[in-house]
């Protein structure tokens, strides 16, 4: 069963991570978002995208599997595909809404980052950049977002100092920009998206997007293609 459901909501293109775990960025969970992404930016009937969670996890990062195995390659990879996914969601030519079901961590904190708005469930779970604390140093394109979205009062915690917080005070980080209680979450992403999808016109909204974050995403590019070479 593919970890990947995709559905439409009128305008809406929502997409439902469900790995029956922690929402795992492996190759295959990241290949089927990018796969969703892309499907959106090439129909004109999609006006706005939801990326969905499962019950109590956004997600949890990377693949363990493949981040604690003796690969340098497939690390190196993984992380780049990871890049590129963030890329993706940061420079899409549609909005993109997250609805943070839970936990979001690592990798998974890095998504809320591409994406527009950002809605988490009011749970004890935990959200933030714990690299330094798991023995990793987050690659250049990470910092390059991170440094771009989150709050500046709060990067040198969250990033050098690892510090996870609660959906509720996510917020104030940068990380999410609003909690709902957890079982109005997806209306809300919906709801949000839909506005978009009716308010903002598209070709405006790619403009801008090219625009505002060209520089962000150019930089990110550069350092996606400097890990892989130094794996080629």
């Amino acid at each position: 069963m593919s970890a990947i459901t995709t559905e439409r909501r009128d305008q809406i293109l929502v997409v439902h991570l469900d790995d029956g775990k922690a929402n795992a960025l492996s190759f295959d969970m990241i290949d089927g978002i990018l796969t969703a992404i892309r499907e959106a930016e090439n129909d004109d009937q999609i006006g706005a995208v939801v990326v969905h969670g499962r019950e109590g996890k956004f997600s949890a990062g990377f693949d363990l599997g493949v981040m604690m195995a003796d690969n340098q390659s497939a690390i190196v990879n993984l992380v780049a595909n990871g890049g590129e996914l963030v890329r993706t969601l940061y420079g899409c030519s549609v909005p993109v809404v997250a609805a943070s079901t839970g936990h979001a961590l690592a990798a998974g904190a890095l998504m809320l980052l591409g994406c527009d708005v950002r809605i988490g469930a009011d749970l004890p779970a935990k959200v933030g950049l714990n690299e330094v604390a798991i023995k990793m140093v987050l690659p250049d394109w990470a910092l390059t977002i991170a440094g771009a979205r989150l709050s500046k009062r709060h990067m040198q915690r969250s990033i050098v100092n690892a510090r996870i917080t609660t959906p509720a005070d996510a917020v104030d980080v940068g990380f999410l920009d609003e909690v709902v209680p957890a079982d109005e979450l997806l209306d809300r992403a919906i709801a949000i998206a839909a506005e978009f999808a009716a308010t903002l016109d598209p070709r405006a909204y790619a403009g801008t997007i090219r625009a505002f974050r060209q520089e962000t995403l150019d930089e990110m590019d550069t350092h996606i293609a400097a890990a892989r070479a130094s794996v080629a």
